[in-house]
């Protein structure tokens, strides 16, 4: 089964062989079935999907992803195209505007990072609207961390960024 397309799929394989996987996919049935649920179920590893393992560089580690309309796109901090920049990924541009001191305009959207290696990835991968840490029980934090654990088995160096009290 691919989900990614890439260096990732052996893994999540590996880890859809697992109960708490199965448990998991279960749960999110039933929640995408008769809740409001972001990202939508196409997105869920968009951040895997957009960084090979090979190709990290560096973790930003976040939460849980945005639970407002449009927002969460799979990517921790980064929403689509056109949605107005969320508090925490405006605190992030302020940090990098003092640090190099130049004035950081773009939008909220994050894919150019991903793609020159930066994984951009939440604890927890999937939100209710409107509840943050809704789906903190569901299971997730296993399952990323395996993929924390299978980013230390390579022998390269990783710069992690952890973004918020959760992320520590």
């Amino acid at each position: 089964m691919t989900i990614t397309n890439n260096s990732w799929d052996a893994l999540i394989q590996q880890e859809k062989e697992k109960e708490y996987l199965n448990d998991l996919d279960w749960a999110l049935a039933r929640e995408y079935k008769t809740k409001k649920i972001y990202p939508p179920k196409g997105q869920i590893f968009e951040a895997l999907k957009k960084t090979p393992k090979e190709n990290v560089k560096v973790v930003i580690l976040g939460q849980d992803p945005y639970h407002g309309q449009g927002q969460a796109h799979g990517m921790a901090f980064s929403v689509n195209h056109g949605v107005k920049i969320p508090p925490s990924l405006r605190n992030m541009y302020k940090e990098l505007e003092n640090e190099y001191d130049v004035p950081f305009s773009r939008d909220g959207n994050l894919e150019d990072w991903a793609k020159d290696g930066v994984l951009l990835l939440n604890p927890i991968l999937t939100v209710e609207e409107g509840k943050p840490l809704s789906h903190e029980k569901l299971g997730w934090q296993r399952f990323t961390d395996e993929i924390i654990d299978e980013l230390e088995k390579q022998d390269q160096p990783i710069v992690y960024l952890l973004w918020g009290s959760k992320a520590r």
